[in-house]
């Protein structure tokens, strides 16, 4: 490809799978230093599908597949939410035939398609030394696949579940977690002026942390997490005694997304799935909030309960980050170029116990990170522990 000639070389970088506040200032925070260091940038848009979709002729109009960076590009975006690169869930290594890329069809079309290969040709093609994907363990995983097949590849955690191994804190976390408080203190109003249940049901698939650092905050009474299946009779127990203690006569509970009833699984809207085998979840929420008005009568003078349901999805991602997703960000693309000015790379930048470091990339495959229940969670109580706070990092729950 004939690009603009440059002293060092060519980073890549790219956004994949879920938007989280965050993104633009970590993409920011990469172009500026890479620039000032010599590189040119190139950011892939649409996360791995503007990978997979680069036609590899240069009279061809690539725009919607990549673009090259800026100062004035990425300063312009770096205060803002979201990402200006956009997203997708594409996973290159299951791209379905409908998906193929036009210009692929004749070479691809099972009815599922492994498109490592020309992901790698296009990184080629584009002259990348370095990739720097920003994602979660979905986008991160087929990072690594490229790491062991060669590509140079340091890579930014982002997910506000704050699932990613190896790491304490993911990007768009901080945010979300004061997004929950703020709306969870916005619907108590509600709550106490018809004296009812408040329950919110939040992001967290497999992890539970998007619910237990609100309500360690003081945002709920009670949480229940896909890391331990609740028992739903315990739960209105307990949520009835919070809202009788209560002088506005009102309790509000948390619900992860993922988690379970006892003897139960997890509650999906659909039986469809991503590129990634997920199918999407939501609907426990509702089924906590009936069950809790069907079982309140019980705990509360033969009286039932009504209940306020409200699932927040898409507005505790939305919006402009806070100052921690500001920061972090920051700190994680100039670790990234730190590495990159070091020829290091199969890395991925992390906060552990509050310090900045990295960690071999395979560690995003080769474990999961979870809540740990027999540490930080009351079984009994259905809410956080609260105790060993010495020592811990910033946001209490390590990545261990």
């Amino acid at each position: 490809m004939a690009n603009v000639s440059t002293k060092k070389g060519t980073i890549g970088i790219l956004t994949g799978g879920g938007d989280v506040p965050g993104l633009n200032p970590a993409i920011r925070a990469v172009t500026f230093r890479a620039l000032r260091e010599g590189y040119q940038v190139i950011g892939i848009r649409h996360g791995w599908g503007g990978a997979v979709g680069i036609i590899r002729d240069e009279k061809v109009d690539n725009s919607d597949n990549y673009q090259i960076l800026t100062e004035e590009v990425v300063n312009r975006a770096g205060r803002t939410g979201g990402t200006f690169l956009h997203t997708s869930r594409t996973n290159p290594i299951n791209v379905k035939k409908a998906d193929v890329p036009a210009h692929l069809q004749g070479t691809y079309n099972a009815e599922k398609n492994d498109l490592t290969a020309e992901v790698i040709k296009n990184l080629d093609w584009l002259g990348i030394d370095y990739l720097i994907p920003i994602g979660g363990d979905d986008t991160l995983s087929f990072a690594v696949r490229l790491y062991k097949q060669g590509v140079r590849v340091i890579a930014i955690p982002k997910t506000m579940d704050n699932d990613v191994p190896g790491t304490d804190y993911c990007i768009g976390f901080s945010t979300c977690v004061s997004r929950t408080i703020e709306l969870a203190n916005r619907l108590r109003t509600t709550a106490g002026s018809h004296e009812r249940f408040l329950v919110i049901e939040v992001f967290g698939r497999y992890a539970g942390f998007t619910a237990m650092l609100p309500t360690m905050a003081g945002a709920a009474n009670r949480c229940v997490i896909p890391e331990y299946k609740f028992n739903i009779e315990r739960l209105a127990e307990l949520a009835s005694a919070d809202r009788a203690r209560n002088p506005s006569k009102y309790s509000v509970v948390i619900v992860s997304e993922g988690a379970m009833f006892e003897g139960g699984e997890m509650v999906f809207e659909s039986s469809t799935t991503d590129a990634y085998g997920h199918a999407k979840l939501g609907g426990i929420g509702d089924m906590v909030s009936a069950q809790l008005a069907v079982l309140s009568a019980k705990y509360n003078q033969g009286k039932t309960i009504n209940v306020i349901n409200q699932r927040l999805g898409y507005l505790v991602r939305g919006g402009e980050p806070d100052a921690i997703d500001s920061i972090v960000p920051m700190a994680y693309g100039n670790l990234a170029l730190d590495l990159i000015l070091d020829k290091i790379h199969g890395r991925l930048v992390v906060l552990k116990n509050g310090r900045y470091d990295n960690v071999p990339v395979d560690v995003v495959t080769s474990t999961k990170k979870k809540v740990n229940v027999d540490i930080y969670y009351n079984k009994e109580r259905l809410r956080p522990n609260f105790s060993s706070f010495e020592m811990r990092p910033l946001f209490i729950m390590t990545s261990d």
